[in-house]
């Protein structure tokens, strides 16, 4: 009877012992995953010491071949990821960032940029070129975005762009390489391209580590790069969070026939960019200066007469949307005067024709500032891990309110605001003192003119109580918040004394507030035109002196509150300091203020300006 009991008992710690080592066993082999909470993905321990990230560096064969040799261009690509997906097989979306800038740029030395101190029409002096010296030890690319991926579960790639760093190829700022660049690395990831441990060696690498599902993000330039890749198609690219991107290379360099430089950048053009960012092999860029800056640059940009050509419509993503997918998410500030709205807008309105999951992230400062990061992340955390969180459900539009923080936006339908009506603003003589604006057209208001003068600023023609150089109209004091949401549009009725003459559009929040601590922008939106492509875009003449140009174009977009006590003024002058060509001061510019008006997009629309206004 004894022995039996303990034939039981071993019996029974036998099965205690085989279920204490399973459960070892098992914890023991327990994997590292992602991990998600709220619909977004967290920061796991077994992720975030970087000590263990596996970095590689390789080289990506394209389709292309821009540089004068005999071999397809391949592109430098660097690859961070967590230990798992080696010791545990773990496979995992990437996060992608491609750029140009990763390497350095070319210093800023005199006579870089386009002389801007001459008369409309005429060829500007030569300018320097300068030659970009590499920065930084190669071949780490960057260790941007690391900490705020790798450790959510995400591997983190990073590419130089064509000819640049140590990718090879030609820089051609918006050409077609700069679209199958970061194509090529996105079927790397999936399996449908070749990458090499060196720029020329046969030894191939494979991503096993991936799930193939790719976000792309990035500012400015690196804002630009996810949209070219994700207008190629390209299976695998799930979703793109481009802030503040440069969507045509006409917009940021021209506008409505105008040459006009991006803000902050005064005589910059698209050959400019090209000698800063070129900081390939140096043996090559004879050949790239040659081809691209030198040859097609130079017979496509025209400086002279600002046209828009099939250079520049070779450079316009909005062209080339056709095939794209992946999921936007878009970020810009309605006062960046580099990369102007315009660039998102254009691109998040036709991304909603097409059905395309979008959203709209706007903020009131200047360039750049990245959507939140519970933004950012519930939107990796949906299309690359899969997570169904609804973020496709959100609301479309996000807009940082005036002297709100950046993580807290106001949720909208969409942008413009769907309740913002257009709103018809007749001009009434008086400009060279204050003209006003009103809701009724008041006719036989005649003509105004003003004497181009480019060294007075636009600030100090808006604030001055009187100027013969401008001309400004403005509305009644307001006695309740006024809501503007989306673009306005001018009409204009223009005449010159000289065969051509630089158009500049501004409005503006009357009286100028000079307190730096709240966020209060003046210019509420502006624009700027050449009256000689009154009946073309592509096809500029030579103004009559005297007769008069009918035009129309919008301003940039905006959803800006402005606050009660405030006036909404309009101000026309012709050359901008800061931003156009300078002619010898003294052309006139005569508006006729019976053919002039603006329309505003008022959130409300007229009842809530004609209370406003009372």
């Amino acid at each position: 009877m004894t022995s039996v009991i303990m034939q039981k008992r071993q019996h029974v710690f036998g099965v205690f012992a085989l279920l204490f080592l399973a459960i070892t066993i098992g914890f023991a082999q327990e994997k590292t995953v992602p991990v998600f909470k709220d619909g977004e993905a967290q920061i796991v321990a077994g992720f975030s010491d970087y000590k263990d990230w596996i970095r590689q560096d390789l080289w990506v064969e394209t389709t292309f071949n821009t540089d004068g040799d005999n071999t397809l261009d391949r592109m430098h690509v660097a690859v961070t990821r967590p230990k798992q997906t080696d010791t545990e097989g773990l496979k995992l979306p990437v996060v992608y960032v491609s750029s140009p800038y990763f390497a350095g740029v070319a210093a800023d030395l005199p006579g870089v940029m386009w002389d801007v101190d001459h008369e409309l029409g005429e060829t500007a002096k030569e300018r320097v070129h300068p030659e970009v010296v590499r920065r930084g030890e190669r071949p780490i690319i960057s260790n941007s975005h690391l900490k705020k991926w790798v450790p959510r579960g995400y591997i983190v790639v990073h590419s130089s762009s064509p000819g640049t760093g140590l990718s090879q190829g030609s820089p051609t700022v918006g050409g077609q390489n700069e679209s199958l660049a970061p194509k090529a690395v996105i079927d790397w990831l999936n399996g449908r391209a070749k990458g090499y441990t060196t720029p020329h060696g046969n030894e191939e690498v494979k991503a096993t580590w991936t799930t193939g599902k790719v976000g792309m993000t990035g500012t400015s330039y690196n804002g630009t790069i996810p949209l070219a890749a994700a207008t190629t198609g390209v299976e695998g690219l799930e979703a793109i969070i481009p802030i503040a991107p440069n969507t045509s290379y006409y917009h940021y360099y021209r506008s409505n026939g105008l040459v006009r430089s991006p803000g902050g950048y005064l005589g910059e053009d698209i050959d400019v960019l090209y000698d800063f960012i070129h900081s390939g092999d140096e043996s090559k860029r004879p050949y790239n200066n040659k081809t691209v800056r030198d040859t097609e640059m130079k017979n496509g940009m025209d400086r002279i007469t600002g046209d828009y050509n099939e250079f520049w419509s070779g450079r316009d993503y909005l062209n080339q949307m056709t095939n794209m997918k992946a999921a936007l998410l878009m970020s810009h500030g309605f006062n960046d005067w580099n990369v102007m709205p315009e660039h998102s807008n254009r691109i998040y309105q036709r991304a909603k024709e097409m059905g395309l999951d979008t959203q709209v992230y706007y903020h009131q400062n200047g360039h750049g500032g990245p959507p939140p990061m519970t933004m950012m992340n519930r939107w990796f955390t949906h299309y690359l891990h899969g997570v169904d969180n609804r973020v496709e459900s959100d609301a479309q539009a996000w807009i940082v309110r005036e002297n709100d923080k950046q993580d807290n936006p106001t949720a909208y339908k969409a942008y413009p605001n769907p309740d913002a009506k257009p709103v018809t603003l007749h001009l009434n003589k008086g400009g060279n003192a204050s003209g006003k604006l009103t809701l009724e057209q008041n006719k036989k208001q005649g003509k105004e003119t003003l004497t181009d003068d480019f060294n007075i600023s636009g600030k100090d023609l808006a604030t001055a109580k009187k100027s013969e150089n401008r001309l400004l109209f403005v509305t009644n004091t307001l006695s309740q918040d006024v809501h503007l949401s989306g673009e306005s549009e001018i009409t204009i009725s223009v005449a010159s004394s000289k065969a051509a003459a630089n158009l500049s559009v501004w409005m503006v929040s009357l009286p100028w507030k000079e307190d730096t601590k709240i966020i209060t922008d003046n210019i509420i939106t502006r624009g700027w035109a050449d009256p000689q492509n009154s009946k073309s875009l592509t096809e500029s003449a030579p103004l009559k002196p005297g007769a008069f140009y009918d035009l129309k174009f919008k301003l940039q977009p905006d959803d800006q509150i402005i606050p009660a006590g405030q006036q909404i003024g309009l101000v026309i002058f012709s050359s901008d300091k800061e931003f156009t060509l300078h002619p010898k001061p003294g052309t006139e510019v005569t508006i006729d203020l019976d053919k002039t008006n603006i329309s505003i997009p008022v959130v409300g629309g007229i009842d809530a300006l004609k209370k406003a206004t009372k």
